[in-house]
């Protein structure tokens, strides 16, 4: 399921995100697991190449315990594995719009998608819901093809590099299974209707029109028919993102909830 691969999915691609509550969401649409990236560590770039250096995460001031849920302590270890990912990303972004990123909003949007994701761990035990050693194996089969990292010891040194080692991976994705468990309880059948994928495929050939006039490179639109498989994909994940949405934000009206960031 594409959108949600919690924190082992952000730590190993240093890409995107968790969807959570409020303004988690702004942080982006809940991981969706991208090829590796380069470390976030400030390496610089070529000079000849005319590529700016890039920046450093700023994690001077980071608390101990960054945020409490129901009385589960986040610790700054778990932040900063979730905010150095987001801040690679953002980075990258930044950088080709020649901007700066805004790193006092990004870390309350990481700590707010912490939170988001904790929420639904804490709900998906309350509903007694369990991952299996044969789940969780699939679920990091699953990242591993994701990111087309060779094999599962690629995928843990990956992990150890940044600060994960394999009880923590597991861990996580135990939970990662959980909680599609939950979404997958609270969102019934997604099964997209005909008339929900013709609404897409004519807003997404819209857009397309709409980007050749304006000069840019459009590729030639498939017909319906081609685009249908992909079309199902995204408009199931759009309707289990906005259930997650929903179900995030009513836990955390109802919960105990305390950032330090």
């Amino acid at each position: 399921m594409s959108s949600n691969k919690w924190l082992v999915a952000i730590a190993v691609a240093g890409a995107v995100t968790l969807t959570a509550c409020g303004g988690a969401t702004e942080a982006g649409s809940a991981g969706q697991t991208q090829q590796a990236s380069p470390s976030a560590s400030g390496q610089a770039q070529d000079p000849a190449a005319g590529q700016q250096e890039m920046p450093k995460p700023d994690l001077n001031g980071i608390p101990d315990v960054v945020a409490e849920v129901n009385g589960t302590k986040i610790s700054k270890e778990d932040f900063t594995t979730a905010y150095e990912a987001q801040f690679q990303q953002m980075a990258m972004q930044s950088q080709m719009m020649g901007q700066e990123v805004d790193q006092a909003k990004l870390k309350k949007q990481t700590a707010e998608g912490i939170v988001g994701t904790e929420l639904l761990i804490q709900e998906a035990g309350k509903r007694d819901l369990t991952a299996s050693d044969k789940e969780t194996d699939k679920a990091l089969d699953e990242i591993v093809k994701s990111n087309q990292l060779k094999s599962t010891d690629e995928f843990m040194a990956e992990m150890k590099k940044q600060g994960m080692d394999e009880a923590k991976v597991t861990e996580e994705l135990k939970n990662q299974v959980m909680v599609e468990k939950l979404i997958a309880e609270e969102a019934g059948d997604t099964k997209p209707t005909d008339k929900e994928l013709k609404a897409a495929y004519d807003e997404a050939k819209k857009q397309q029109e709409a980007m050749a006039k304006q000069g840019g490179q459009a590729a030639e639109m498939p017909s319906f028919e081609e685009a249908k498989p992909q079309l199902e994909e995204q408009v199931k994940s759009q309707k289990e993102g906005e259930i997650v949405q929903k179900l995030a934000k009513d836990l955390r009206a109802k919960a105990d909830v305390k950032i330090n960031v």
